[in-house]
């Protein structure tokens, strides 16, 4: 199939919508924008409860699996569903005997959907689940399908090795978001993984316009989950430190998690109420208007106890395409986008200290900050542009579903 032909992709996630996946949003308003037809399925219903305003634009049409409550007679119906769509049930009753029955019957429903549907690929994001979902209920289908790994569904210590091991194998290509994700599981993975490929996570940029002279009213912003290795305790340990050597610096974060009541209590004992703020979830177009007001963005990643991290944080890289310069750490890949000098500060992670004082440098040097701001605007442009991104991917489909690879999956 040609590269520029419109195709029929279907997209496999756990939840849709998900207030922090913006990414796969802008992929698939990407896709649409460039005439293909996507449809989402969703394997567990959304909890969130906030939205990105964004969805609104999507034409994809989203169905959620079955997921839970199931009878043994909804079962045998699925099975005989399947059977009659695909023609075999082998990939499920066969060698894949292992896999839990719950999973079975959602790999039965949605390999059926996919086999009627007039699909030409299918796309999972995440190596977790929606992967294993789309692995089965595409070879159900007779259909290529590939997925993206992200972070947690790599590093995670509970990450089951032989099982990623297997969907490497399987998939007619994997796709990362980091150079350094696509080393990481070439050096894990070997011959499993060498046809690995990275892409990163896409902006829009039509929406995410630069304002490096806009008027800023508040010093520090960081946006991002309320959880460990965002490393939030060490940006307050950081404003801390600095409002203690006089420097009444003000500091937004936004964002939910667990970890928001342990972060407020840090605040209180700091006696930073008033100057550093837990903002919650905000739409999309808030988010942006922050981006836009703060003087520096923050982003203190960590590496978790249990091996969890960060690939490459979209805020990041909508701080950098929204002209806010960044001060961050050198976790996985986010040296790929904020690069010492050029484009950004990086300061060695768990650092309060080098943070602050990377920070207080930053609103030392105005002309610093717009310089690091044009440098990181034209990296973004070049590198990150959805249109772009999603075009690669769509390359990345259109390789799989070539005559030999198909009449394999036949």
């Amino acid at each position: 199939m040609p590269a520029d032909r419109p195709q029929r992709i279907a997209y496999v996630v756990k939840r849709f919508p998900r207030y922090s996946e913006t990414f796969i949003v802008n992929e698939v308003l990407a896709h649409e924008a460039a005439g293909c037809e996507i449809e989402v399925f969703s394997l567990r219903p959304p909890v969130d409860t906030h939205f990105q305003d964004t969805l609104a634009q999507l034409r994809a049409p989203v169905r959620y699996v079955p997921a839970v409550g199931i009878r043994s007679t909804e079962f045998w119906t699925a099975c005989t569903e399947a059977y009659d769509a695909c023609g075999s049930l082998d990939v499920l009753l066969g060698d894949e005997a292992h896999v839990d029955g719950h999973d079975v019957y959602q790999a039965l429903v949605l390999g059926r959907w996919l086999r009627l549907g007039g699909f030409d690929h299918v796309h999972a994001h995440f190596a977790s689940l929606p992967a294993t979902m789309a692995r089965l209920a595409a070879r159900l289908a007779r259909l290529p399908w590939t997925f993206t790994a992200h972070a947690k569904d790599i590093f995670h210590d509970e990450v089951n090795q032989d099982d990623l091991a297997l969907k490497c194998r399987d998939a007619a290509a994997v796709i990362t978001v980091s150079d350094f994700n696509q080393s990481f599981l070439r050096a894990a993975f070997g011959h499993c993984a060498r046809d690995v490929v990275r892409v990163y996570n896409g902006l829009d940029l039509e929406r995410l316009t630069c304002a490096i002279d806009a008027p800023r009213r508040v010093d520090v912003l960081a946006v991002g989950r309320l959880i460990d290795k965002k490393g939030f305790d060490v940006l307050v340990d950081a404003c801390a430190q600095l409002h203690g050597s006089g420097r009444m610096i003000t500091c937004d974060i936004i964002g939910e998690g667990d970890r928001e009541p342990a972060l407020r209590e840090q605040i209180a004992a700091r006696r930073l109420g008033g100057l550093v703020r837990l903002l919650g979830p905000r739409p999309q177009r808030e988010v942006i208007a922050a981006l836009r007001e703060a003087q520096v963005f923050a982003a203190p990643c960590l590496i978790g106890a249990d091996g969890n991290r960060d690939g490459l944080p979209t805020t990041i890289l909508e701080a950098m395409a929204s002209g806010t310069p960044c001060v961050a750490t050198p976790v996985t890949g986010i040296p790929e986008a904020v690069r010492p000098g050029d484009t950004g500060v990086l300061v060695p992670s768990g650092d309060a200290h080098a943070l602050a004082g990377a920070i207080a440098q930053m609103l030392d040097d105005p002309s610093e900050r717009r310089r690091l701001a044009r440098s990181a605007r034209a990296l973004i442009e070049s590198q990150f542009d959805a249109r772009y991104t999603a075009q690669q991917l769509r390359r990345v489909f259109a390789r799989s579903v070539s005559p030999t690879r198909v009449a394999a999956i036949a």
